[in-house]
């Protein structure tokens, strides 16, 4: 007579479950809309500043947001108050303070690229044939052949050129691609 397997798969090392997997069944809440029988798991305040929530489920939720209004019940005055209260308290995060030492930009370009950007008095997002235009006629007003007993004008050459060089060659990494 076989006997039937009565061992479970947690005996020993290794486990063969990962951890945290019962073989319970996992508690789901359902859509606190009356009638769905969806799973609820997209959270929706009940009221301004209350920890109280609803749980819906995706389609009931995007319904509900759809209508609700944060300053239901204020008048006109009271919202508006609110609103520049509430502005007022948040333009801290408009700019995160530990991003503040990159400068303006998007991200693309490295700190040596803003700088020589800035020698070129360019905005960050300054396309490459504007920077070449640009160098172009810096370099031509400041050229030692054109102003020859100029020490201020030869050091402008100087930095122009360093500028472009480090715009070119940043443009050259980025349009590059293998054969």
């Amino acid at each position: 007579m076989a006997r039937s397997s009565t061992r479970s798969n947690d005996w020993g090392f290794p486990r063969w479950r990962s951890y945290g997997a019962a073989r319970e069944a996992k508690p789901v809440r359902i859509c606190d809309r009356h009638g769905c029988d969806q799973p609820g798991n997209c959270p929706a305040p009940k009221s301004p500043n209350s920890p109280d929530r609803w749980y819906f489920c995706e389609a009931h939720a995007a319904e509900y947001n759809r209508g609700w209004d944060y300053f239901q019940g204020l008048s006109a005055e009271e919202a508006a108050a609110r609103e520049a209260s509430e502005r007022r308290t948040s333009a801290g995060y408009a700019q995160s303070k530990h991003q503040a030492w990159a400068g303006p930009g998007d991200g693309t370009r490295s700190r040596d690229e803003m700088r020589a950007l800035d020698a070129l008095g360019l905005e960050p997002d300054a396309e490459f044939d504007l920077i070449r235009a640009t160098w172009r006629g810096l370099a031509k007003a400041n050229h030692p052949d054109i102003r020859p007993n100029d020490p201020e004008a030869a050091t402008k050459f100087q930095q122009v050129q360093a500028a472009y060089e480090v715009l070119r060659a940043a443009e050259e990494r980025r349009s590059w691609k293998p054969e």
